[in-house]
C-alpha cells in the first residue's frame, strides 16, 4: 500500500469517527429533551424493556454488517449508563433546586491535572456550564473550604481498588459537619513521565503521591538504584519535574497531568493491577434529597456501646430489616482512646420506610450513630 493511499484512508477514519462523535452529541441532545418531558410528568428514569430491545437491535445490526455483536452490546451499555447517569444528576439538581445554577466551585487535593480534579470535572461539567476547580494541598484544606463558604461543594477521595481506603477522608467525615451529596469512580491509569524521552534505566528519582506510590509498588520495586519519594500530589510531583528540568527524574501521574507540564510518557499502566479505579465522594453542607425512583445509597458513622457483641447486633439489624450493606471500615475514635467508628454503606435511600425504620433501631442499639446522607449511586464502569 502506498503512502498516498494510506494517507486517504486515515483522513475517511479520522472524518468517520468525528461523524460517529457528532452523532452522540446529537443523540445526547435527544436525552435532554426527553428528560424535561420526564420532570414534568415524573416518569421513571429507566425503561428495561425498552433498554433490551435496543440492545436486540444492535447485536442484530452488528451482525448484518460485520462487527461483533458483543463489542456493540458492550459499547451501547456504556452509552445507556451514561444516559442514564446524567438523567440521575439533572434530577437531583431538580429536587434540590439547583437545576437552574450555571456554574459550581469544586475543592479539590492537588493542582491542575491530579486525578481528583479530572474526577470534579467528570462528575460536574455537564451539569454546569462552568466548573471552577480550586486546589488545595491537603484534604482537610479542601473540607474546610466547604465549611468556611469559600467553595460550594468538595471531591475527595475515599476508597482505590489497588490501595485500599483512603483514611484522611474517613476522618474528615467523622470530624466536619458534611454530608456526601454524589459519588464519582475514574479509572485510574498511572504513567511514568519525565521533561525527555529517556532510558527508565536512567531515572534515579520518582516523585508521586504516597496513594500513586503504593499502587505502583511492583514496578517501583523494579527500578535499581532508585530514589521514590512522597509528593504532596501527582500532578504536583509532576510540575515539579517539569520545572526542574532533570533528565534522571521523573513523576508517576496521569497521561493529562503530563500533557499540561508539557511532559513526556516513558510507561504507561503502572499499577499493580489493570483494575485500578478510585472512588470519590462529593461533600457539601447540606444533604440532598434523592427521589425513591432512582438508585441510592446511604452513608452512615457509628460507634458501638463496650459490651461482648456488640457490632453483630447493629449489623444484625440490618439484617433483619433486608438492608444489604456494601461497605464496612473501622477507624480510631478521636478523643476516645480504644474505641472504633464504624463507617456503612448500605443500599438504599434513608427516606424510604425500610431504611428509614433500620436506622432508627440501629440508633437505639449504637452508642453514637451520624447519617451522611443518602446520594444516587454511581452508574456504569468508567
Amino acid at each position: 500500500m502506498g503512502k498516498d493511499l494510506l494517507n486517504e484512508i486515515r483522513k475517511t477514519i479520522d472524518r468517520l469517527d468525528t461523524s460517529i462523535v457528532k452523532a452522540l452529541g446529537e443523540r445526547q441532545r435527544i436525552v435532554r429533551q426527553v428528560l424535561s418531558d420526564k420532570l414534568e410528568r415524573s416518569d421513571e428514569i429507566r425503561d428495561p424493556d425498552r433498554e433490551e430491545e435496543l440492545l436486540k437491535k444492535i447485536r442484530q445490526l452488528g451482525a448484518e454488517e460485520g462487527i461483533d455483536p458483543y463489542f456493540l452490546e458492550q459499547l451501547f451499555r456504556e452509552i445507556i449508563q451514561h444516559s442514564v447517569r446524567y438523567q440521575t444528576n439533572v434530577l437531583v439538581d431538580h429536587q434540590n433546586d439547583s437545576a437552574e445554577a450555571e456554574s459550581i466551585k469544586v475543592a479539590y487535593q492537588g493542582t491542575d491535572g491530579a486525578f481528583s480534579h479530572q474526577a470534579a470535572i467528570r462528575h460536574f461539567g455537564e451539569r454546569y456550564d462552568h466548573v471552577e476547580c480550586v486546589g488545595y494541598t491537603r484534604f482537610i484544606q479542601a473540607a474546610e473550604a466547604v465549611e468556611n463558604g469559600d467553595v460550594d461543594v468538595a471531591i475527595l477521595p475515599i476508597e482505590n481498588t489497588t490501595a485500599g481506603s483512603i483514611n484522611d477522608t474517613y476522618d474528615i467525615l467523622a470530624e466536619k459537619e458534611l454530608y456526601i451529596i454524589g459519588e464519582e469512580v475514574l479509572r485510574i491509569i498511572h504513567c511514568l513521565m519525565a521533561p525527555e524521552q529517556v532510558s527508565i534505566s536512567n531515572i534515579r528519582r520518582v516523585l508521586s503521591h504516597p496513594q500513586a506510590i503504593a499502587q505502583c509498588s511492583h514496578f517501583l520495586a523494579g527500578l535499581s538504584r532508585c530514589h521514590v519519594e512522597s509528593y504532596f500530589d501527582t500532578a504536583m510531583a509532576a510540575r515539579k519535574v517539569a520545572e526542574d528540568g532533570d533528565l534522571s527524574q521523573a513523576a508517576i501521574g496521569s497521561a493529562y497531568a503530563a500533557e499540561i507540564y508539557g511532559l513526556e510518557v516513558l510507561k504507561r499502566d503502572l499499577a499493580n493491577q489493570s483494575e485500578n479505579f478510585t472512588r470519590f465522594v462529593v461533600v457539601s453542607p447540606e444533604p440532598v434529597v434523592c427521589d425513591p425512583q432512582l438508585n441510592c445509597k446511604t452513608s452512615v458513622i457509628f460507634a458501638t456501646v463496650d459490651e461482648k457483641g456488640a457490632l453483630l447486633k447493629c449489623l444484625n439489624i440490618l439484617g433483619d430489616h433486608g438492608v444489604n450493606m456494601t461497605k464496612l471500615e473501622s477507624r480510631p475514635r478521636l478523643g476516645h482512646p480504644w474505641q472504633s467508628l464504624f463507617y456503612l454503606d448500605i443500599e438504599g435511600n434513608k427516606n424510604t420506610p425500610q431504611i428509614a425504620d433500620a436506622l432508627k433501631q440501629l440508633k437505639k442499639q449504637a452508642q453514637y450513630l451520624k447519617i451522611l446522607g443518602s446520594f444516587p449511586v454511581k452508574e456504569g464502569k468508567w
